[in-house]
């Protein structure tokens, strides 16, 4: 059986509309599927909405991966079956939400000190609906001839370290942790091996995001190895956490994973899917 519980659209910086990745999960079979676009859940409802106008048995999570600090370190936290509703989970997007906006602002009024002017606008206007971000300037950077392609946008100018590297006020673990749980759903710790902590940081995140009321931890994320998986798997029987996985898709890549992991490769441990 398939499952996927990390992937993104257009609404966050994915490369495919909601409508658009809800066929590709449709067309590929996936049995439990979840929406978990960047501090919004724009990307879900829009999906929601669509999938109810065509056939299919996919059952359709409702989600979202929101960013929050720990110890000074950018954190992502996969949130599954939320309560958009909810008055906890409402205000916690709208905070993120405002972040983003403030984060884009400070984005252009560097590019534009750089001479780039109409950073902001051009961004914005390529952004439409979507959050504003550093994917929408690359564009705007390509599309005004400034740089030739993504990579060298983000090498010269938004990448890390670099003028475009503005960093959000993002809140902490904890905060976004009760978000989710208050909402009704299940947290889950995004990608723990992409954070390059050492083993006892590693489980120091680990023992304060369960002290939060954090249910689970993501063993399989994209493209990963045995190692790393195995690696996780026993963090999360250490930890007595439920798993998660997902292909964290946000467009067709070379070497880019694809919708879908299949439960075999996840052993016998406590799956967030059992839930559903």
């Amino acid at each position: 059986m398939l499952i996927d519980f990390h992937s993104h659209t257009t609404a966050s910086d994915g490369a495919l509309s909601p409508g658009e990745l809800i066929d590709r999960a449709v067309a590929g079979n996936i049995h439990q599927f979840a929406i978990t676009d960047h501090d919004t859940m724009a990307g879900y409802r829009a999906a929601a909405e669509y999938y109810t106008h065509i056939p299919g048995q996919m059952r359709l999570i409702s989600g979202v991966e929101f960013s929050c600090r720990w110890s000074g370190t950018t954190i992502h936290i996969v949130g599954l079956a939320v309560d958009d509703q909810h008055p906890a989970m409402a205000a916690g997007l709208a905070l993120l939400g405002d972040a983003r906006i403030a984060r884009g602002k400070k984005i252009a009024e560097r590019l534009e000190a750089k001479g780039f002017a109409g950073a902001h606008s051009g961004a914005l206007a390529i952004a439409g609906e979507s959050q504003l971000g550093r994917p929408h300037f690359a564009r705007w950077l390509i599309d005004q001839g400034h740089v030739e392609d993504f990579n060298q946008a983000f090498d010269k100018y938004l990448g890390q370290g670099k003028i475009g590297d503005v960093k959000a006020f993002w809140p902490e673990l904890s905060e976004v942790t009760g978000w989710i749980v208050e909402s009704g759903g299940v947290a889950i710790v995004a990608h723990p091996l992409k954070y390059k902590f050492t083993r006892m940081k590693l489980r120091r995140l680990i023992v304060d995001f369960k002290l939060a009321g954090g249910q689970a931890v993501e063993i399989l994320n994209g493209r990963q190895t045995a190692d790393q998986t195995n690696q996780l798997k026993r963090l999360a029987l250490e930890f007595e956490l439920e798993v998660s996985a997902g292909s964290d898709f946000h467009r067709d890549a070379p070497y880019g994973a694809q919708l879908g992991v299949e439960l075999r490769h996840l052993g016998d441990l406590r799956g967030v899917w059992e839930r559903w």
